[in-house]
């Protein structure tokens, strides 16, 4: 299925949110993720299902200084 990953438009084959950021190289990271607009909690993302054409939403604190 095609998703859009932060606007770039990406196939996976997974059916939730957390498989699909696994299969992006996101597994493990402190993110933030939205789903069409919609804040999606960490504890969340296993029962998130995907569809064609989602828009998924991830962000990442960065350090600075």
């Amino acid at each position: 299925m095609k998703i859009f990953l932060n606007d770039d438009a990406h196939e996976v084959e997974s059916g939730t949110l957390a498989a699909a950021l696994d299969t992006l190289g996101y597994g493990g990271r402190k993110i933030a993720t939205a789903v069409n607009g919609r804040f999606v909690a960490a504890t969340a993302r296993s029962r998130t299902a995907l569809a064609d054409g989602d828009r998924v939403e991830v962000v990442a604190p960065m350090q600075g200084g």
